[in-house]
């Protein structure tokens, strides 16, 4: 990927753009999952602890969100969503990539959760995330390399 990812903390400012993003990207896997896809579930998803939220920059403009919580022994990926102009062109895969390099260097677990709905989950099967759970909607996956 020859292009500059950089991060910058979301803001109110951010709102309108990440409904926009969150309603091209999450809203038809929550309806195949018959989850809510309502403006006011949208918006509660994305406060979901959003001290944590980063807009992703490629090469300065918008192109997703990542939510991430780093923890002492464990970093979680609350939230990666990549805009739809941008997605199969391996910015999501760069992204986590990175983060389970650090992860790795700094001998910490990585984990997240994806709808059963969502192809994602084989972009993280294919990064080495295993399945340690699930619940109605959603396997619970962790990468490790203890």
């Amino acid at each position: 990927m020859n292009t500059t990812i950089t991060y910058r903390k979301a803001s109110e400012n951010d709102i309108d753009y990440l409904l926009d993003l969150r309603t091209q990207t999450m809203n038809p896997h929550y309806a195949d999952s018959g989850l809510p896809t309502d403006r006011e579930s949208t918006l509660q998803r994305i406060l979901y602890q959003f001290d944590k939220a980063n807009i992703i920059l490629l090469n300065n403009e918008p192109a997703g969100l990542l939510k991430i919580n780093k923890a002492a022994d464990k970093t979680e990926v609350l939230q990666l969503q990549i805009d739809p102009d941008q997605q199969g062109k391996g910015l999501g895969r760069t992204i986590l990539t990175d983060i389970l390099k650090e992860a790795s260097t700094e001998r910490k677990t990585v984990s997240l959760s994806v709808l059963k709905t969502n192809k994602a989950q084989h972009l993280y099967a294919d990064l080495g995330f295993k399945i340690v759970g699930e619940d109605d909607h959603s396997y619970f996956m962790e990468f490790s390399e203890r």
